[in-house]
């Protein structure tokens, strides 16, 4: 494991004691179709929910790794709870890109304060003086039950109705409203609900340009120095989405190799099934697929921030690398998951198993826009073949 500050340690310790809880909870969060209130309190007792915060704000400015290692754990308890962690988690990372002016607006009187989003440009933002007038409807804003922000993607039209710009924009929660849609059979828990908001003003400070994060900028670093915020932005979003489903094969994998410790198999005349040296080749691969979907996502955020630790621009060969490696390690895991599910018997049917919630909801994370195998690889294979490559999809 890797050696972390020792107040960031001490969140990570303080997740770890409450995975036993969140695993006892799936059931009831699946039934309430949200993370229960008690877990979101937890997690903000023991400051998960700081850990990409600015220190000016009262966060921790955390090595991402140790966010991504939280969010592992907590998936490998209950994938909707990881799931829900990870993506609300991760939004103060991108507040700090933000004007100073909405930074204070979010935390200058409760630093406890939580976003949500939904980044597909399903709404519409119209040019005015000093901002954007805001109106539509987004869906899958999972945990904005939770959250009094929300962070909404939108194309800019200029008044001749063309499009000039794509923009992340900043809402309160008097501004929007939330319609519970969310009947579902995987990641139930984790209230991705839609959002709507009906004409409303945005000041342009309360914005932020895709292109310009595109290029790991933002008005925030001139406030926010630490070098957590200059890595590139699709990077630390698409892992935030990998990350839960890794976690997922990480708890199917330990249950798994506990059930089949335990179980014995009347088709093979009373065999314990961890004699079966097929059970045995099948957690090897299983593990091995996990391991490598971890490594390789991981290795490559240490390898960015080694850049920009020497000031130096990350290559393109390597962004593009994080996003192969990331839709690569989700099919890993969720092939991991399959084969252990599979291979498991017919008690891992049964309401309250780990591994049929797994099961379900890391094939409900798979269909995530950041999951798209075939766009990400195409992009670095043409790239190798020296192809030009949109630079707003890296």
């Amino acid at each position: 494991m890797p050696d972390f500050a020792p107040e960031v340690q001490a969140v990570l310790d303080g997740v770890h004691d409450l995975l036993p809880t969140f695993r006892d909870r799936a059931d009831e969060g699946e039934r309430l179709r949200v993370v229960p209130d008690a877990s979101v309190k937890e997690l903000e007792e023991v400051g998960f929910f700081r850990l990409l915060q600015p220190r000016r704000f009262d966060g921790l400015e955390a090595d991402p790794v140790a966010f991504y290692t939280a969010v592992r754990d907590i998936a490998s308890a209950d994938g909707s709870t990881g799931w829900v962690s990870s993506v609300v988690g991760v939004h103060p990372w991108q507040v700090a890109l933000f004007d100073d002016k909405a930074q204070q607006a979010v935390w200058g009187t409760d630093t406890s304060t939580r976003l949500s989003s939904s980044y597909a440009p399903t709404g519409k933002a119209v040019l005015t003086e000093g901002g954007f007038t805001l109106s539509g409807k987004w869906s899958f804003s999972s945990g904005c039950d939770h959250c009094s922000w929300v962070l909404l993607g939108g194309l800019v039209f200029n008044e001749e109705g063309q499009v000039v710009d794509f923009r992340t924009f900043m809402v309160p929660r008097e501004k929007y409203q939330i319609l519970d849609v969310w009947n579902v059979v995987g990641l139930r828990g984790t209230g991705s609900n839609d959002i709507v908001v009906e004409e409303t003003f945005v000041p342009e400070e309360f914005t932020l340009s895709m292109g310009e994060t595109g290029q790991c900028k933002g008005p925030g670093q001139a406030v926010n120095t630490s070098d957590l915020y200059k890595l590139p932005f699709h990077s630390i979003f698409t892992s935030t989405i990998a990350t839960p489903i890794i976690g997922m094969a990480t708890g199917a994998y330990a249950e798994h190799v506990e059930m089949q410790q335990k179980r014995v198999r009347a088709s093979y005349i009373g065999e314990k099934a961890s004699l079966d040296p097929f059970a045995a080749v099948r957690i090897a691969r299983a593990s091995s697929e996990i391991d490598a979907a971890w490594s390789l996502l991981m290795g490559n955020i240490r390898e960015e921030q080694a850049h920009v630790a020497k000031g130096e621009k990350i290559p393109l060969e390597l962004r593009l690398r994080v996003r192969r490696d990331q839709v690569l390690g989700t099919g890993r895991a969720i092939e991991a998951i399959d084969t252990l599910f599979e291979a498991s018997g017919g008690r891992a049917l049964a309401e309250g198993t780990y591994l049929q919630r797994a099961w379900r909801d890391s094939h409900a994370g798979r269909v995530h826009a950041a999951n798209d195998p075939e766009r990400a690889l195409q992009m670095y294979g043409a790239h190798q073949f020296g192809h030009k490559i949109d630079p707003g999809m890296y």
